[in-house]
């Protein structure tokens, strides 16, 4: 069985820092690209940063220079440093992972077969 298993969210100052882990199992997760995507109240799912099965990062704009996304393939860990964090980074944060031989590692969240259930973050004073 597939599972996706997201940890580290909760209540932070703006200005404060997070630090997102994701553990992995049911899957050969050296072949898989894996990101992190978000969705706050009211708004649709976006990539945040997704990590090819190389290591080879894909950042969204808005989180570029703050956010950083890592995986251990010995691990089967994701994890996403969130620094500098302000309000409109409020959400829920979803794991989420797709077969390399899909052919891409984009931030597109319709692309992505397995899922976690989220962990979220509120980033408020």
């Amino acid at each position: 069985e597939v599972q996706l298993v997201e940890s580290g969210g909760g209540l932070v100052q703006p200005g404060g820092s997070l630090r997102l882990s994701c553990a992995a199992s049911g899957f050969t997760y050296s072949d898989y690209c894996v990101g992190w995507f978000r969705q706050a109240p009211g708004k649709e799912r976006e990539g945040v940063a997704t990590i090819s099965r190389w290591g080879n990062p894909a950042t969204a704009d808005f989180a570029k220079g703050r956010f950083t996304i890592s995986r251990d393939n010995a691990k089967n860990t994701l994890d996403l440093q969130m620094n500098s964090l302000n309000p409109e980074d409020t959400a829920m944060y979803y794991c989420a992972a797709v077969s390399a031989a899909a052919g891409h590692c984009m931030l597109l969240p319709g692309d992505y077969t397995y899922w976690g259930q989220g962990t979220q973050v509120t980033v408020s004073s």
